[in-house]
């Protein structure tokens, strides 16, 4: 006999019942959060990193490290000008890139496919298609 059925059958029907969950119950109303010895149980989620008073930073110094890294940007954006690189360039670049990586998606969800088919590895559908594991 486990604690909670030899505590059944000690009890009568007639013992009144003090735990919070019957309380609660009693009066229609369910508490999401359990009772509990601790007063702020109920109280705001407060972080273990808080962020100290020193290493906050001033509205004035987070303008100027905004700036010198605007201005770092800029360097850089005008070297990459100054090596022929252009913006419509770039993002032609990153289209094909994007295309690239759809079908190469879709070449790998075939190859899986296939290997299910055929009871293997994917593994071995690389060797057998002269791919490279690295592709």
């Amino acid at each position: 006999m486990d604690t909670e059925e030899s505590a059944g059958t000690h009890c009568s029907h007639e013992c009144p019942v003090s735990t919070p969950e019957a309380n609660d119950l009693k009066k229609g109303a369910v508490k999401r959060t359990p009772s509990s010895k601790f007063k702020r149980v109920h109280s705001n989620f407060k972080s273990p990193l808080q962020v100290t008073e020193s290493a906050k930073v001033s509205p004035a110094e987070e303008v100027a490290e905004l700036e010198r890294r605007r201005e770092q940007l800029d360097t850089e954006i005008a070297q990459l000008e100054a090596d022929g690189c252009r913006v419509e360039e770039l993002e032609h670049h990153i289209d094909m890139l994007h295309e690239y990586n759809d079908i190469k998606d879709i070449g790998q969800s075939l190859l899986g496919r296939i290997a299910a088919v055929r009871g293997t590895t994917t593994q071995d559908l690389y060797s057998h298609f002269g791919l490279e594991l690295d592709d």
